[in-house]
Formats: structure tokens, C-alpha cells, sequence
């Protein structure tokens, strides 16, 4: 563990540019293991971010992003593929009758205590460099649970409602991040991607004040919530800001430069090479070419911080994943 704070501020007075991608499948295949097995077995998952971490060394280390460990532990129907991070089938809740019978799941239920351990393992081998854990946010939480579709039409038919389920998710989140912290990670990466989904003062009303609850119970000196946003294409980068979170991530949509000029320059920010397209159809040079644009684009800001935009797939060229990485040495030594 290492004081995070601390951390942040030597980021921002580095002159090295700092990089922290969500790159947890490469790992998964770098033990010859699958996915499946990963997002059911703690030992498995931490062994891949530490494989991961030995053969790609970042400035930082993530957990897998899967963002149906939640709603499963709620009770929702959970599908399972060999290769692909899981997905949650039907509707967990569709009435204000479901809604307020709906109970607040401990953290033993479903594969959470399989997160856990792989989060406890991974901070007590890996020293030096922060640790990230993952949850979904609430409003994402809740579009699990509710179905999104339908809970976009809810939001404003029955808004109520909504804000009655988004308190159950947000205590949850509460319970499932403290424990992460009590177990000596320095932060969580907070997944609300679905909240890019509505206007930003839908994003502020139904996202940013949740989190915030979180971020005001739980972010201190030794832990930092990073508030992922892969949905916002711009047009709510304000809400982000507005949850109080330590550091944002931002998806591939949105213009790197145009999202920094928004942030102030204490909350780091970090983003958002396209994890697929950059990832998995580029050309190795053509993988060079585009990180090495992006970080002299935002060579004027020291809040910033290197990565995708989100998690990387299974099966992407390892060849890619190194000219990712050289980029960035061309690029510090270049400074």
C-alpha cells in the first residue's frame, strides 16, 4: 500500500509521462488461462495481473473490469463464456414492487469473495506501485438490474423509483469498496459507463451524487476512487468532475484534450487509447503511430495519465501491446 495522495502528486510534477492500462485479459493468456476461469477463481485472476505485471510493467495495476459481479450478488441471472467477460441475461427488478423488495446483498453472495481474494493477493505481491480494484458504479448497477433500456424511460416515469433502487446499489458499492480498502488497495476504478448514456444533468442527478456519497466516505490520503466514464462522448465530463472523485477515466469517444482542458488540474485524468479498434485491428505501427499522437497532444498536461479507454479484449496481438508500450518510452525519452 502506498499513500496515494502522495502518489497523485508526484504525477502531476513528473516530467515522465505515466501509463496504467485496464489490460487484464493479455494477462489471462499470458498464464494460459480463460476468462471463465479468471472471473470465477480469485487465485487465477490475481495470478494473471501479476503475470501481466511482470511481462508489461505499468505504473499501476488493475483488476479485471466486469461489471456483472454486482448485479449477480444482487441475484441476477449471470451468463458465462469461455473467452468473454460475462453478461447479465433478463431483468432482476421492473416495478416499484420488485424495487422495494430488493435486498442489499452481503459481501459473501456470488463470485465477490472471488474479487476479493484476488484483490487481497495482488496488493500483498505487488508493492511500489498503486493497486486498483473494480466495481461498477451505481447508475450502471442499476441498468443491470432494472434493464437499461427500461430504465431510461423510467428515469423519467417514474424517477422515484429509480432513485429508491440507486440507493440499494450505492450501498452495496459503499460495502464492496470498503473492503477493497480495508485490504490495503489504493483505489477502485468505478465503472458508470451507462451514465454517459443521458445528459449531464441527468449524469449529476442520478450518477455523480451517488458516487459522490462514496467518494466522501471513502477517499482519503490512502484510497482514491477513479471514476470511469466510457459513455461520455463530452457532453457530461461536468458531472464527472462534480462526483469529487480523485481521477477520471475517460472511454474512447471523447476528445483527450477537450476532456482535459475541462478537468481541473488536481484531479488526474487518464484515457483513452480505443481498446479494440487500436488494440485489435491496428497494424503494430499503426498502434506506434496513434499512442504516440495522443501523448504528444497532451504533452502540456502533468494530471495526466496514459491508458485505454477501456478494458482491453481477449486476443489481442501481443506485437501491439509492445508498440503500445515503446511509444511511450520513445515518448519520455524524447521529453
Amino acid at each position: 500500500m502506498i499513500h496515494i495522495n502522495e502518489w497523485a502528486r508526484k504525477v502531476r510534477a513528473g516530467e515522465r509521462r505515466m501509463v496504467i492500462p485496464i489490460m487484464t485479459h493479455p494477462g489471462i493468456e499470458l498464464c494460459g488461462r480463460r476468462v471463465v476461469e479468471a472471473v470465477k477463481d480469485g487465485q487465477v485472476h490475481a495470478e494473471a495481473i501479476l503475470r501481466l505485471d511482470s511481462v508489461y510493467p505499468s505504473d499501476g495495476v488493475t483488476a479485471i473490469m466486469d461489471l456483472t459481479v454486482e448485479a449477480e450478488a444482487f441475484g441476477a441471472t449471470v451468463e458465462f463464456a469461455d473467452d468473454e467477460i460475462p453478461n447479465v441475461t433478463g431483468r432482476l427488478v421492473y416495478d416499484e414492487q420488485t424495487v422495494q423488495a430488493l435486498q442489499v446483498p452481503s459481501l459473501d453472495a456470488g463470485r465477490v469473495p472471488q474479487y476479493l481474494e484476488a484483490n487481497r493477493l495482488a496488493v500483498e505481491r505487488i508493492s511500489g506501485k498503486p493497486v486498483f480494484g473494480g466495481c461498477a458504479g451505481p447508475f450502471s448497477l442499476a441498468g443491470r438490474l432494472f434493464g437499461l433500456s427500461e430504465m431510461m424511460m423510467a428515469l423519467y416515469m417514474s424517477p422515484v423509483m429509480i432513485q429508491e433502487l440507486l440507493e440499494k446499489c450505492t450501498a452495496f458499492i459503499l460495502d464492496y469498496c470498503a473492503a477493497m480498502k480495508r485490504l490495503g488497495l489504493d483505489g477502485v476504478i468505478m465503472a458508470e459507463p451507462a451514465a454517459g448514456l443521458v445528459a449531464n444533468t441527468d449524469c449529476i442527478t442520478y450518477s455523480s451524487v451517488y458516487v459522490k456519497r462514496i467518494v466522501e466516505q471513502l477517499q482519503d490520503d490512502d484510497f482514491m476512487i477513479v471514476l470511469h466514464n466510457c459513455g461520455n462522448a463530452g457532453h457530461c465530463t461536468d458531472a464527472m468532475v462534480k462526483s469529487g472523485a480523485a481521477a477520471l477515466h475517460f472511454g474512447n469517444k471523447i476528445n483527450m484534450v477537450e476532456a482535459l482542458k475541462q478537468v481541473p488540474e488536481d484531479i488526474l485524468v487518464m484515457g483513452n487509447v480505443d481498446p479494440v479498434n487500436t488494440f485489435k485491428f491496428f497494424s503494430e505501427q499503426q498502434v506506434y503511430d496513434t499512442v504516440l499522437a495522443l501523448l504528444r497532444d497532451t504533452a502540456g498536461w502533468r494530471n495526466y495519465i496514459l491508458s485505454t479507454g477501456c478494458d482491453v479484449p481477449p486476443h489481442v496481438s501481443h506485437k501491439n501491446i509492445e508498440a503500445f508500450y515503446r511509444a511511450v518510452h520513445d515518448f519520455n525519452l524524447s521529453k
